[in-house]
């Protein structure tokens, strides 16, 4: 997520749950940000997406990178 992200020039963060699920903030573009979610509905090559669930809330320009959170 984190390389589609930077390769999109999405900004924000992504994280694995301990429930198994992973959760990611992305701002950018709008166009960008679509993409990555649509990235995200299949995932890498040995991922198992069930669902994306996406919530859209104003830009605010808070990260200049895209990182992992730990």
């Amino acid at each position: 997520t984190r390389d589609e992200a930077r390769r999109l020039g999405v900004n924000g963060w992504v994280r694995n749950r301990r429930d198994g699920g992973v959760e990611a903030l992305a701002e950018g573009d709008r166009s960008a940000v679509e993409n990555l979610i649509a990235w995200c509905r299949h995932g890498p090559p040995t991922a198992r997406v069930t669902g994306v669930e996406v919530y859209w809330e104003p830009y605010a320009g808070e990260f200049d990178d895209f990182k992992v959170a730990y």
